[in-house]
């Protein structure tokens, strides 16, 4: 007994006791991708460092801990990465990309995590995995973490993940996964739009997020607000490990590793792959809500090194949605009008794409290639009767289907960068619309292509303090008759930024250009009662940015940056119906788009923004964000009217404090001024419920209370030899304020829930202000 009792405890205080893990990455110039040499790597506040061998590649061992961790090398800007979370399992690779251009006798040796990217040196803001992984109140959802970036709001009520940039619509953004564009980042997205209520990308997946609000590159085609970059992480090229996580509302599960590895010590090849299972469906049917949204998503890379200059990836991202309804066993007024009004959403997505990148020899260029298909099927539907689905009100039966070749040639010639490129896409677009309170229907099959072409070119002048970028890109597509589009969609587009000062504490940057975008599949398909493609002819919906800014380097870790902005809209579309700009709607759960429209909308938002941010630093770190602006954009009169995203204020502060003993607390506040809405025709709605009929006539003459919210998070983490234990608490809503909601209306019932004759609407009234906790566990093994 004796013996087995020393056995076991031997196993325990292995198990328990946790030691040095090896942390191992790469630095590579960030223009040429060339692997760096004998680059200093170094911890903060410690002796511990290295240098990087013959490939660039570099390995430390530590404890477990929270670090901040500098490459430094001589001609190069030094770059740190902050908050760097090391666990005893489940660590990702830790890459650099230096940038060049600092001579020998500048060299100061300088934390800076908050490089200048040329081509975008205004208005990009970027996320690490480590702040995405604990942002409060997200719920591990990357694309809820977006919504709390400077200029940035959500829907009205913030139960959705839209992303409203600067007063835009949302869907004026553009989402890219590894260069792969896709068309939605949410499960039960608005087609025509792209925000829903929960994020289908898998945090565990991500190794960063940025995004530019202004001064997009020249490759991206189609947007008008923002371009959102998700880059991932490849699978660990040593050995397979798994994450497996838990929260009150899904679990997912990842796991990744080499493939081919052999007798190596590093594979050239990796993959990594997760599944999600969501059981909302489960926990409202406990709470006894009338809604059951369930859903899986899906999602995979594969990365394979074929030689020292070529790589090439495949990735994919699915998701599998059904929204459906249940009575609750007792009547409640609420209840009952959300189970008659919501849609009944069954939607299918999946994106895959294969890239390849090629360096070319000596370091004098890149080549990038990608190829990918992504599809949406959407059956969107309401009926009189939700519950037994009879008597159909409004449904949309619809498919998009396109193919995507992007092809980018970068050469260095001296001291610029020339990047050109094309893309080719292939459009096909199915729909079947049954709308009887309209008496219309229509069947649609359109099959088209669009192409675009781009150039780019970026340089340093005056001692590498002034850096420049210059490009535009043309785009046109075969299914619009209109004639020389791709000359009307000259985009040109210019950047600037200089530092003031020899170490660049002071810099100031400005940025203007001209972008555009195609109207949405649901748009172009729609027909009228002729069975005519009315809409066949709008043109692209253009906008052009201004924007300046200045920004101070606080200290090794801190920065304080102040912007105005200006945007302009032109061909915008109003709906011929409601005589109100789209511009204003996409933030619901609805079909955007499938009307008839007249392109004949202007808008215009304009503001300042103010940020402070401190990256990790004596234990905390914090970004204070406030954005005053105004969003307006024209009805069918020509008048110039608030918008549905005019909140006026937006202010955000997200930070967070890391305690002994692997204790983190952070926290997160949101504040949004009123925003402006159209209230609920109750005559005309009486005859079409359960769709409600929005009176645009007077839209904008009421707005909503503010918008205000504080969510904290508490994380514990423990290291294990054999596994890693992360434990946290994420409550939403602390202070338990109300969440304002435009008006809401049901038909009148008795206590018992029979109608009263004759119908009418009376208003609900709705609760809100719930506190929101969810306890999760994450564990790497």
């Amino acid at each position: 007994m004796r013996f087995f009792f020393t056995i076991a405890t031997v196993l325990l205080a292995d198990l328990l006791l946790a030691q040095a893990v090896d942390i191992y990455g790469s630095v590579v110039d960030a223009k040429t991708q060339e692997p760096l040499i004998g680059v200093s790597i170094a911890i903060e506040g410690t002796t511990n460092g290295t240098f990087t061998d013959l490939d660039g590649k570099f390995q430390l061992s530590v404890e477990p801990g929270s670090y901040n961790i500098t490459a430094t090398y001589v001609g190069y800007e030094t770059s740190t990465r902050t908050n760097l979370i090391v666990t005893s399992r489940g660590n990702d690779a830790l890459n650099f990309e230096l940038q060049s251009g600092v001579t020998i006798s500048e060299v100061v040796v300088r934390a800076n995590p908050f490089q200048v990217n040329r081509l975008t040196p205004v208005s990009l803001q970027k996320l690490s995995p480590e702040e995405i992984k604990t942002y409060p109140g997200s719920n591990n959802d990357v694309a809820r973490t977006v919504q709390s970036l400077p200029g940035v709001s959500g829907s009205i009520g913030g139960f959705r993940n839209d992303i409203i940039i600067r007063g835009g619509a949302p869907n004026e953004n553009v989402y890219y996964l590894d260069g792969i564009e896709i068309p939605s980042i949410n499960h039960f997205a608005t087609q025509g739009s792209a925000g829903g209520p929960v994020g289908l990308l898998n945090v565990d997946f991500i190794q960063g997020v940025e995004l530019a609000t202004t001064a997009f590159g020249a490759r991206y085609d189609n947007p008008l607000s923002g371009v959102l970059q998700f880059d991932q992480r490849t699978g660990n090229p040593r050995q397979r490990q798994t994450n497996f996580r838990i929260s009150a509302t899904e679990a997912a599960l990842t796991t990744e590793g080499p493939l081919f590895k052999g007798s190596r010590s590093e594979s050239n090849t990796t993959f990594i792959v997760s599944a999600r299972r969501s059981y909302l469906q489960l926990l409202f049917e406990l709470l006894e809500l009338p809604i059951r949204p369930n859903y899986w998503d899906y999602q995979f890379k594969v990365n394979h090194v074929i030689d020292e200059r070529n790589t090439i990836f495949l990735t994919g991202v699915g998701s599998i949605d059904d929204f459906d309804v249940s009575p609750p066993d007792d009547f409640d007024f609420e209840q009952q009008s959300s189970l008659e009004q919501v849609p009944i959403i069954q939607q299918r997505t999946f994106t895959a794409g294969l890239g390849w990148r090629r360096r070319l020899r000596d370091g004098k260029g890149v080549m990038n290639t990608y190829l990918s298909t992504n599809l949406f099927n959407n059956d969107f539907s309401r009926y009189q009767d939700n519950e037994n689905r009879v008597g159909l009100v409004f449904r949309n039966e619809s498919r998009e289907w396109e193919q995507k070749l992007r092809y980018e040639y970068t050469r260095f010639l001296g001291p610029w960068t020339l990047t050109a490129g094309a893309n080719l896409i292939r459009a096909d677009y199915d729909n079947i619309t049954t709308d009887n309170n309209n008496e219309l229907r229509f069947e649609t099959d359109i099959d088209f292509f669009r192409y675009g072409f781009f150039t780019q070119a970026t340089r340093s002048l005056l001692n590498n303090r002034l850096d420049l970028s210059v490009g535009f890109r043309l785009d046109d597509n075969t299914f619009s008759r209109e004639s020389n589009t791709l000359l009307k969609t000259f985009s040109p587009r210019l950047s600037l930024s200089y530092a003031l000062d020899q170490v660049g504490d002071w810099r100031v940057s400005a940025s203007a250009g001209r972008y555009f975008k195609v109207a949405p599949f649901t748009v172009l398909g729609f027909q009228n009662q002729a069975g005519e493609f009315v809409n066949r002819d709008v043109p692209y919906t253009s906008s052009v940015h201004a924007v300046a800014g200045l920004e101070r380097r606080i200290g090794q870790f801190g920065k304080v940056s102040l912007e105005g902005f200006y945007k302009y809209y032109s061909n915008y579309l109003i709906s011929a119906e409601d005589g109100i700009s789209l511009a204003n709607k996409g933030g619901d759960f609805s079909v955007l788009g499938s009307e008839e429209v007249i392109p004949e909308g202007e808008g215009r938002t304009y503001g300042l923004e103010l940020l402070f941010q401190q990256k990790l630093s004596k234990n905390w770190y914090g970004i204070l964000a406030y954005t005053f602006f105004y969003s307006e954009f024209t009805n069918l009169a020509g008048e110039f009217l608030p918008s549905s995203w005019d909140n006026r204020h937006l202010l955000s502060f997200t930070g967070g404090y890391k305690l002994g003993r692997n204790w983190e607390f952070s926290l997160r506040y949101r504040l949004a001024g009123g925003a402006p809405f159209a209230p609920v025709d109750t005559e005309a709605s009486e005859a079409t419920y359960p769709e409600l009929i929005l009176d645009f006539d007077n839209f904008g003459r009421s707005r909503l209370d503010v918008f205000s919210q504080l969510d904290i998070r508490i994380d514990k983490k423990w290291n294990f030899n054999t596994l890693a234990l992360n434990v946290f608490l994420d409550i939403e809503n602390v202070l338990g304020q109300n969440i304002p909601f435009p008006p809401e209306f049901g038909l009148a019932r008795d206590n018992n829930g029979n109608l009263e004759m004759p119908r009418s609407l009376v208003q609900v009234n709705t609760t809100s202000g719930v506190v929101q906790p969810t306890l999760g566990i994450a564990v790497d093994f």
